[in-house]
C-alpha cells in the first residue's frame, strides 16, 4: 500500500489517469445477479476474454461455450453475460458467467411462456425415472417431462423421439428452485382439438363414413375417422349376438359405419355397423324353421363350440355337445375348419336373445341306433384305459367307446383279474347292455358258466355233493364244488362236522373229499351255502329211522344201531 502511494505520488500523470477513469465508471452501474452485455475482446484455449465495460477486463471459462457456439463467436461479438460478483470495486475485478446468464434469460422465457401459455422449443436428451430430461432453448435450460406428457397415448417405444426439436408448453413451475415441468401431450391435444373441430363440421348424424379399428375392449370397439374418435358399441357392432368384440375385428382394419349420435357437448361420436342393415332377426322363424337341415359356413372355432353362419348377420352355436355322437367333449378344431361348408339341423331358436342352437351329428347317421341291433354279439374292444375297477376301450369296427367291468371279465370275480390287461391290447367280448348312449360289454359271457354245473346235474337245495378241499381258514375251509374248481364256496367252521371235535379246519388238508349238503342255492346271485354237519345229520336220521324203531324205545345206543347197520349189510353181502 506504501509502495503504491508512492508510485502515485511520484507519478502526477497517472494519478490523473486513475482520477479520470474513476469519474468515468461513476456512471457505469455494475449490479450484481444481473446480466450485462461484454465484447469479446480475446479468445485464448482456456477463457474467453471480455470487455464488461468495467475497470478490468473479465475472463470467461472456454467450457461454458458450445462447440457451435465458439464457432460462431468472433473478437468484437457482443454477448449476455451474468455478473455472479464484484470482487474489489477499486480495481474493477468482475466474475462474469456466460452459461449462467443463458440459464436466467431461458428462466425468464419459460416463466413468459408459462404466463402466456405459450410454447417452447428444444428436444428430448435423456430418459430418467419417471419421465425425460427435456432442454430447453438450446439446452440452455433442463426440464422435466414425464412419461404421462409424452404423448397421448402411452407409447411403447421413444427413440424417435429422443434428440429430435420439438415443442412442449410449461404446465408447472417452482419459482423458488427454477425447476419447470413441460408437456407436449397439452400441444398435441390443442392441435388436435382444434382439428377435431374444423373435422365435426363436416360430419352429421346418419353419414357412413369409413373408420379405422384403433382398439378394442370386452364392452365395444375405438374408431378413428381423420382426427376424430368414435365408439363402436358391441351391441352395435351385429344384429347377432356378439361376445368380445374382437372376434369379429382386428386393430387396423377398416370398417363401414353408420354415425348415429354426435354430442356437441363432448364432441363424442357413436358409430354402428348394424344400423346399415335391417334386423334379420325380425322374421328368423319364417325364414328357418326348427328340426330342418340348413348349409351353413364355420366362421369361429372356440373351447366350447363352433360358429356356423347361416347367412348375414345370422350365426347359430355348435355345442360341443352336438357335434359327435361318441364324443360328447370333442376338440372342435379336429372336425371343423374356418371356412368349412358344412350341413347342420336347427334345434332351436331364441328370438328375444338372438341365438340359435344348431347340431351337426344330427345330420349324420346315428351309430347308437345300430348298436341297439348289436346286442348279444361278439366285438373286437380295444383297451384305452384301465382304471381300479373296469377297463375302458373302443369298440373297433363301431368306433364307440365302451366299458368292461372287472366281474364281467372272469366268473371268478376277482378285482386282480384287471392286471392281465394292458393299453392298447384287443381282447374279444360282447356286448351286453346298451343304455343312455353308454355301452356295456362283457368278456366272461363268451365263456360257458360254472355254474350251470347245478343245470346239467340237476342239483338242487336238500341234494348232497362231493367237494374237495381247496383251502384251510381259521373260520372254515373253501371247497371246489366242480371238477374244473371254477365254483369255489367257504363252508363254516360250525357247518364242518356235528361233533365239535370233527369240526376243527385244521384236520382237512387241501384235495380231501367232503360231503356237504346244499342248504341255499341262487344261480342269479352266484350263492350256494354247504353243510357237511347237515348231511351227517342226514345220514344219522336215516339210519335211526331204519335201524332204531325199537332200539330207540329200549334205550339202545346209537353206536349200537350202526354197528348192527353194519352187521347187517356183512350178512347182506354174504
Amino acid at each position: 500500500m506504501a509502495i503504491e502511494q508512492e508510485t502515485t505520488k511520484s507519478n502526477p500523470l497517472l494519478e490523473e489517469f486513475s482520477k479520470l477513469l474513476d469519474d468515468d465508471f461513476k456512471d457505469r452501474k455494475l449490479v450484481e445477479n444481473k446480466i450485462i452485455k461484454a465484447k469479446v475482446i480475446e479468445i485464448l484455449k482456456s477463457f474467453v476474454v471480455v470487455d464488461a465495460r468495467a475497470k478490468s477486463e473479465a475472463m470467461i471459462p472456454i467450457s461454458e461455450f458450445s462447440q457451435e457456439e465458439l464457432t460462431k463467436l468472433k473478437v468484437g461479438s457482443t454477448i449476455n453475460c451474468f455478473l455472479e460478483r464484484i470482487e474489489n470495486m477499486r480495481t474493477g475485478e468482475i466474475v462474469l458467467s456466460y452459461d449462467k446468464a443463458k440459464r436466467m434469460d431461458a428462466w425468464n422465457k419459460v416463466v413468459k411462456a408459462f404466463d402466456n401459455k405459450e410454447e417452447i422449443d428444444g428436444m428430448i436428451t435423456s430418459k430418467i425415472k419417471g419421465g425425460f430430461i427435456f432442454q430447453a432453448f438450446s439446452g440452455a435450460l433442463p426440464c422435466f417431462l414425464p412419461s404421462s406428457q409424452l404423448d397421448t397415448r402411452p407409447l411403447k417405444k421413444v427413440d424417435h423421439l429422443m434428440n429430435t426439436p420439438l415443442k412442449v408448453l410449461p404446465v408447472r413451475l417452482d419459482r423458488n428452485r427454477g425447476n419447470c415441468s413441460v408437456s407436449r401431450r397439452a400441444i398435441l391435444e390443442k392441435h388436435k382439438n382444434a382439428e377435431t373441430a374444423e373435422d365435426l363440421k363436416t360430419i352429421k348424424e346418419g353419414d357412413i363414413v369409413e373408420a379405422q379399428v384403433r382398439a378394442t375392449t370386452s364392452w365395444g370397439v375405438f374408431l378413428a375417422y381423420k382426427s376424430l374418435d368414435m365408439l363402436l358399441h358391441v351391441s352395435d357392432l351385429d344384429h347377432g349376438r356378439v361376445k368380445q368384440p374382437s372376434d369379429l375385428v382386428t386393430i387396423g382394419q377398416n370398417l363401414k359405419v353408420k354415425i348415429t349420435k354426435i354430442d356437441p357437448e363432448t364432441n363424442r361420436i357413436s358409430a354402428s355397423i348394424k344400423a346399415l342393415s335391417s334386423d334379420p332377426f325380425e322374421d328368423i322363424e319364417k325364414i328357418f324353421k326348427v328340426g330342418e337341415i340348413y348349409e351353413g359356413e364355420i366362421v369361429k372355432i372356440m373351447d366350447y363350440g363352433a360358429f356356423c353362419r347361416l347367412k348375414s348377420s345370422v350365426e347359430g352355436l355348435i355345442h360341443t355337445s352336438e357335434i359327435d355322437y361318441t364324443n360328447r367333449n370333442i376338440n372342435p378344431n379336429k372336425v371343423f375348419s374356418v371356412g368349412q361348408k358344412i350341413k347342420v339341423k336347427i334345434v332351436n331358436i331364441e328370438k328375444e336373445t338372438k341365438r340359435i342352437s344348431l347340431s351337426y351329428k344330427a345330420t349324420l347317421e346315428n351309430p347308437w341306433i345300430k348298436v341297439s341291433e348289436k346286442i348279444g354279439e361278439k366285438m373286437k374292444f380295444k383297451i384305452n384305459n384301465i382304471t381300479e375297477k373296469a377297463l375302458f376301450g373302443e369298440l373297433t369296427e363301431l368306433k364307440l367307446n365302451s366299458m368292461c367291468h372287472y366281474k364281467e371279465l372272469s366268473f371268478v370275480e376277482n378285482v386282480s383279474e384287471l392286471q392281465k390287461y394292458k393299453k392298447g391290447q384287443v381282447i374279444e367280448v360282447k356286448i351286453i347292455e346298451v343304455k343312455d348312449e353308454k355301452i356295456r360289454v362283457s368278456k366272461r359271457a363268451l365263456e360257458k358258466d360254472p355254474w350251470d354245473y347245478f343245470k346239467d346235474t340237476n342239483k338242487k337245495v336238500g341234494d348232497v355233493i362231493t367237494t374237495k378241499v381247496y383251502e384251510t381258514l381259521k373260520s372254515g375251509v373253501k371247497v371246489s364244488i366242480d371238477p374244473e374248481k371254477k365254483i369255489i364256496t367257504t363252508i363254516r367252521r360250525s357247518d364242518l362236522a356235528k361233533e365239535a371235535s370233527d369240526s376243527r379246519p385244521e384236520i382237512f388238508s387241501p384235495g380231501n373229499s367232503l360231503d356237504a349238503k346244499i342248504l341255499e342255492l341262487d344261480q342269479k346271485l352266484r350263492k350256494i351255502k354247504l353243510s357237511p354237519k347237515a348231511a351227517q345229520e342226514d345220514e344219522e336220521a336215516s339210519l335211526m329211522k331204519k335201524f332204531g324203531k325199537n332200539a330207540s324205545k329200549s334205550g339202545a345206543k346209537l353206536a349200537s344201531i350202526f354197528q348192527k347197520a353194519m352187521g347187517k349189510n356183512k350178512t347182506e353181502k354174504k
